[in-house]
């Protein structure tokens, strides 16, 4: 009897013993399997990176009032940055982009585009007084040659707080193909002239940064990835803030000069967060005349911090409706684009910083019928 007690009392232990081992294999594997679950989420942590990137032209109040900031207004913004931002060299933002390690809060980078002398005149003063790094990009065979070009020894003088870089050699529309040119015969032209352009500023100012502003904000598709093959970094004239995920061959910047130059509306850009965007539908930028834009889809990465059901995106000021489907947004276009540049913008706020929003512009380039490009 002894025996029997014993022998059912181990039985009972041997029994407990292997429920407890199943309970924990079991436990193993649903929580293996809830980690693996999490880990193919394509979640991604925002604001590490971000900072966004501001585009003047001229600093002057007599010329073209649609690219130009008058030297008072200017004043005001370099002002505005001084006491809310944190203004960095363009070469600091892209050394952390590329290694995705934090830049200060709320940064901003400055950069002017085509050379113009006036910001040596009425620019270079202020941003002296400031202390403030910015980037000139240039069109090399045209400086020092017309009178509202800065000139090489201008460029050497601007040297401790200015970098220069390529905005190719004669500010020529890129995506316009020439008369009886095929595509390969264009990319090939179009890239001579980038590449000549960075080795003529190479040659007169002493570094080459491969970093490209597209001239009009043109681009499409085969002549960024190009570009990127080459190790050039692209900046576009679509607005949005910049961050780790951002496209480095077509990042955005926000014009600040012109309609743009407002403080109060600036104000928002200047806060504005990089939207987490994995993948556009459709791809490319070009837009062929009288060719119907249906639907545009932006895939996004997962990210608990923006608001994805509060997106609003925006053509020439109006509403367009759009639909959310997970991570995705279906904005639905139904446009028929005239020739010129055209942008959709799209925003959502964060839950995490108030007044702040995420960002991001979808540029649309149409030429003429006939293949050229307008000013």
């Amino acid at each position: 009897m002894l025996f029997k007690l014993s022998n059912f009392a181990f039985q009972k232990k041997l029994s407990m013993l292997i429920h407890q081992r199943i309970c924990i294999v079991l436990c193993f594997v649903f929580l293996s399997f809830g980690a693996s679950s999490e880990s193919s989420k394509e979640t991604i942590q925002t604001n590490n990176t971000n900072f966004v990137v501001l585009v003047y032209h001229h600093v002057s109040s007599e010329t073209p009032p649609s690219t130009s900031i008058s030297p008072e207004k200017f004043e005001e913004h370099l002002t505005y940055l001084a006491q809310h931002h944190n203004v960095v060299s363009l070469e600091d933002a892209l050394t952390a982009l590329k290694a995705n390690s934090p830049l200060p809060e709320k940064s901003v980078v400055i950069t002017f585009d085509d050379g113009y002398a006036n910001i040596y005149d009425n620019g270079l003063p202020l941003l002296k007084r400031f202390n403030f790094p910015y980037t000139i990009f240039i069109n090399p065979e045209e400086i020092g040659k017309r009178a509202n070009q800065l000139s090489w020894q201008q460029i050497k003088e601007m040297a401790p707080l200015g970098t220069f870089a390529n905005h190719t050699i004669g500010h020529l529309h890129l995506l316009e193909i020439q008369q009886n040119e095929n595509e390969e015969e264009w990319l090939m032209r179009v890239i001579a002239n980038i590449v000549d352009s960075e080795d003529l500023i190479e040659e007169k100012i002493g570094y080459s940064k491969k970093w490209l502003a597209y001239p009009y904000g043109e681009y499409n598709n085969a002549l960024k990835d190009k570009l990127l093959e080459m190790n050039y970094i692209g900046f576009g004239q679509q607005s949005g803030a910049v961050a780790s995920y951002s496209d480095i061959g077509a990042l955005p910047r926000f014009p600040a000069a012109g309609i743009y130059a407002n403080l109060r509306t600036l104000k928002v850009k200047l806060n504005s967060l990089a939207m987490p965007v994995k993948s556009l539908e459709p791809q490319d930028t070009v837009v062929l005349p009288n060719q119907m834009i249906d639907t545009v889809t932006l895939n996004l990465y997962e990210t608990p911090d923006m608001r994805i059901t509060q997106m609003n995106c925006f053509y020439n000021g109006e509403s367009i409706p759009n639909t959310i489907e997970g991570w995705s947004a279906n904005i639905q276009l139904n446009l028929l684009l005239s020739p010129g540049r055209h942008r959709i913008n799209c925003t959502a706020p964060s839950n995490s910083q108030k007044g702040r929003f995420y960002w991001y512009s979808i540029p649309f380039f149409v030429p003429t019928e006939e293949g050229t490009y307008l000013e």
